[in-house]
Formats: structure tokens, sequence, C-alpha cells
């Protein structure tokens, strides 16, 4: 599976962004989706992540009650709403796909095809 990411931005504390990553082919719906993100100087780390069929969706804490992942299979795409955004969520966001396992992982290493990375940027 080939991902695109797209939808970062600059964006005042407090505002909102969707971030979309449309996947190629034809067995998207097969795929752990996940996302993460990289500040310079630090380690990628999860953010979210949905199953295979959507009805379960882990969170990193920092996140929790402000961004929602969600999933179309039927348009082989997965979006990241932000809201309540914070300058510390500045990143670059990267949309990433599993088939290595069923359960959604935090570790970028079970993650074997990525996007190329949206730029999110909030200002305070």
């Amino acid at each position: 599976v080939q991902l695109q990411a797209s939808g970062g931005g600059l964006v005042q504390s407090g505002g909102s962004l969707r971030l979309s990553c449309a996947a190629s082919g034809h067995t998207f719906s097969t795929y752990v989706m996940g996302w993460f993100r990289q500040a310079p100087g630090k380690e990628r780390e999860f953010v979210a992540g949905t199953s295979t069929s959507g009805g379960t969706t882990k969170y990193a804490d920092s996140v929790k009650g402000r961004f929602t992942i969600s999933r179309d299979d039927a348009k082989n795409t997965v979006y990241l709403q932000m809201n309540s955004l914070k300058p510390e969520d500045t990143a670059v966001y990267y949309c990433a796909a599993s088939r290595i396992s069923w359960r959604i992982s935090t570790y970028y290493t079970n993650y074997d095809a990525w996007g190329q990375g949206t730029q999110v940027t909030v200002s305070s």
C-alpha cells in the first residue's frame, strides 16, 4: 500500500485541522492504520491508531479528548481530526499502515508503510 498524507498547515492555538491519508491499492481495509508525529530533535511518537474495522481506536495521552481518528474504507482514507491544538502539537505528522499485527501498536517499527508527512504548526 502507498500512502499520501495531506491537510497540514499553520493554525493558531485552540484551532483545528483535519489531516487525511489516502491509500492506494485494494487491501486498505486489511491494514491497521496509525498517525505518528515527529518534532525537531525528538523521536517519532504515536498519536492515534484505528483497527481494521474502525471499531477500536487508541490515542496517546497527550491528545485524548482533542484528536479523533477515523477511517473510510470505501475511500481508502484515514483521517485525523485535531481540535484544541496547542503549540506542543507542532510536528510533522505521518500516517502509517500495518499488517504486522492485528493490534493497534504504538511502536513505529510495527508499521510497514508510511506516508510522506505533513507539517502542522501551531502558533501561540
